[in-house]
């Protein structure tokens, strides 16, 4: 996880199994899917889908759903799993700035902490927009700062970024303020609301959750690329780890809570300025 899209040099998402990564993000998944109160039969977009959470839960409470996503192996895992779950649901390979929708076919778009990747914020948002029903309804995740799994993964950033000399650029979007959100989707004409949650991630200690990460997550395996052949993969790897223990909610284990924001837009009245 991140707070916010590392780059717009995109990672790999095709790289490791993300989809076991993915398992820790469900619980946000059915936060958004019960709050878009789906009617049978609606039509569903989710934006950066990756192996499916969100998609999958929509399409068993009677949604028909698309998913759309840059990485193709992880486009095969979803359609796996909806095959094996007899799910009216397809997915299509795409990009958020660039969605394969004709204008106006979706009664709901949501995106679970895909669209915050998005390089473009204001090409990804007016795409939502444009593919979303008169009626529509967007909803999308994005990470607040804070806790320590947050401060881990823009430690790996700011590694990552140093070592390679890349330029740091313009700030990222920040998906998790309001008038942020609102500058980009009120020019539209919609409407944005924030509701705050938490997610909790967990393992039997820092260490292995951290070694699960850098196994599966394609973040922390472009961070384990560029560092291990110059020889900092062990120092960056015990300041991870020290960044996880020290924000440890778990003297037994390893709990590190996050928190994040629901965005939930809605077309907002003739004559509203869209806040």
């Amino acid at each position: 996880m991140t707070t916010a899209s590392p780059s717009p040099r995109a990672l790999d998402w095709n790289v490791g199994c993300y989809e076991l990564t993915a398992v820790q993000l469900m619980p946000a998944a059915r936060v958004v899917v019960d709050r878009a109160r789906l009617m049978p039969g609606e039509h569903v977009l989710d934006v950066g889908c990756g192996s499916g959470n969100a998609a999958l839960l929509a399409a068993e409470r009677g949604a028909r759903v698309t998913g759309v996503d840059p990485a193709i192996r992880l486009l095969e895992v979803a359609r796996a799993q909806a095959a094996v779950r007899g799910l009216d649901a397809r997915f299509l390979e795409g990009e958020a700035a660039s969605l394969p929708l004709e204008d106006g076919t979706a009664d709901v778009v949501m995106s679970v902490f895909g669209v915050i990747f998005a390089p473009d914020a204001c090409a990804a948002t007016a795409e939502m927009a444009r593919v979303a029903g008169p009626r529509g309804r967007i909803l999308l995740t994005a990470w607040l700062p804070g806790g320590p799994v947050c401060e881990a993964a823009l430690a790996a950033h700011e590694t990552t970024t140093r070592v390679l000399g890349s330029p740091q650029g313009p700030a990222p979007f920040a998906w998790h303020e309001r008038e942020s959100l609102k500058s980009v989707f009120g020019p539209l004409g919609w409407a944005v609301t924030l509701e705050e949650h938490s997610l909790a991630f967990t393992a039997a200690s820092a260490r292995k959750y951290l070694d699960a990460e850098f196994q599966h997550h394609p973040l922390w395996r472009a961070a384990c690329e560029v560092l291990e052949p110059r020889g900092e993969l062990e120092t960056f790897h015990r300041r991870l780890v020290a960044i996880l223990e020290k924000g440890n909610e778990d003297p037994s284990a390893f709990r590190g809570t996050s928190r994040y924001v629901v965005a939930v837009c809605r077309r907002a009245p003739t004559g509203s300025s869209g806040g």
